[in-house]
């Protein structure tokens, strides 16, 4: 039986330990794609607390250890979610979906939830759609990266 799993708010005072994860998380990412300088990687301690002070982010504790975090933001009607990190350790034991459903509880006047993965990040992209995300447009970004969005319609939104 897994032990008990709180998801809390994140806040600037978790910054460090959330941008620790990310790291750790992002890093089979960066083998994925052999690229060491994705901007998960790369993030300062800095712009991490600007990002948590500016968003909705949630963090899941388990036994006192932080193990996944999300954070997202709304603007016009749209749900930008990010950084979805669960522990490597921990990955494929549901906290992912845990943390995307608190996610999209979060913003119930949400219209449509967005976010974007790597293409080569099947296991991420077969997640979001079994959690009904479709995908909606692709993004080059370099000759060995291209971006997936994806996105979720709210049932009764306008469009």
């Amino acid at each position: 039986m897994a032990p008990p799993r709180d998801i809390e708010r994140a806040s600037a005072t978790d910054a460090a330990t959330i941008l620790e994860l990310q790291k750790r998380a992002y890093q089979s990412e960066a083998r994925l794609y052999d690229n060491w300088t994705l901007p998960p990687l790369t993030q300062t301690l800095e712009s991490m607390r600007e990002e948590l002070a500016s968003s909705v982010a949630l963090k899941v504790v388990e036994r006192g250890r932080v193990i996944g975090s999300v954070r997202a933001r709304e603007a016009s009607g749209t749900c930008h979610v990010g950084r979805l990190v669960v522990d490597p350790s921990r990955q494929g034991q549901g906290i992912g979906t845990q943390l995307m459903r608190e996610i999209e509880a979060a913003f119930p006047g949400a219209q449509r939830f967005e976010l974007f993965t790597g293409s080569r990040s099947v296991d991420n992209i077969r997640l979001y759609e079994r959690l009904g995300y479709l995908r909606c447009r692709e993004q080059i970004m370099s000759p060995t990266i291209t971006l997936v969005f994806m996105e979720k319609l709210v049932r009764g939104s306008s469009n």
